[in-house]
């Protein structure tokens, strides 16, 4: 008669003493790769909210000295040289896109206001405003590049993070089928670990990435109101400065 195979008897009670489920358990007690993934993904959350406060308090101040600079820069109490001037001394501190929209356009609106002594009428104007505006728009599109700064980093944790989250957990969910084969046993003390590991693994993906999605969606939606804002502080800066050369040279 054939012997009976038996199987190693599990001691389910100190598998569940020896099991941690608190947070700080299960990255301890987890597998050297998910504890790699969690570590990535906790440096992940950490970069994204780094660049939520920085991008927060740049998005405060270019509100805060754009509503500061309108209202001298359409006021009739102070007129461009002297808006110019203020800016132009000042620290970089309290200067941003606009101002410095505005300072690259007085720079080049008095070298051509300097150096232009004869006007062959509204054609010889109309070259000027071209070659004005193009300098504002090259300095408008690199102010937007550096507002932009981090933004790709958002857009990267958003969309990546959930599925190394994932990768987490269908490792964990893995180590926890081989202890069920070697244990040959599927009660919850087994089982339970290696299940909250994988979970953890999604939960700090997430964690990571839900933030990210909704900053980038504010701070790009932000980013394009400025854009506008100074677009429009273009064409009304450009419109102001050639009616002064047509005022200038009675054109």
């Amino acid at each position: 008669m054939a012997e009976e195979i038996k199987t190693p008897e599990v001691d389910v009670e100190k598998i569940s003493e020896q099991s941690d489920l608190s947070l700080l358990g299960l990255i301890y007690e987890a597998d050297f790769f998910v504890q790699l993934i969690m570590l990535l993904l906790l440096l992940s959350s950490i970069w994204c909210w780094t660049i939520i406060i920085n991008k927060s308090r740049l998005f405060r101040r270019e509100k805060k000295i754009s509503k500061f600079f309108n209202e001298h820069f359409n006021g009739d109490k102070v007129d461009d040289d002297a808006l110019f001037d203020h800016f132009n001394n000042n620290s970089q501190n309290e200067i941003n896109a606009q101002v410095n929209v505005f300072i690259k356009g007085m720079l080049e609106f008095n070298k051509i206001y300097s150096i232009t002594s004869n006007l062959a009428g509204k054609k010889h104007l109309s070259e000027l405003a071209q070659q004005l505006n193009l300098n504002l728009q090259i300095t408008l599109n690199r102010e937007i590049e550096k507002l932009e700064q981090g933004m790709s980093v958002l857009a990267s944790i958003g969309s990546v993070a959930p599925f190394i989250g994932l990768l987490g957990t269908v490792w964990g969910i893995v180590n926890a089928f081989q202890s069920i084969a070697i244990t040959n046993n599927t009660s919850l003390a087994v089982v339970a670990p290696g299940i909250a590991e994988a979970l953890f693994a999604t939960a700090l993906g997430l964690l990571a990435a839900i933030p990210a999605v909704a900053a980038y969606n504010k701070y790009s939606n932000d980013l394009e109101k400025i854009s506008n804002n100074l677009e429009y502080f273009i064409y009304e800066f450009t419109s102001k400065k050639i009616t002064e050369l047509e005022r200038k040279f009675n054109v």
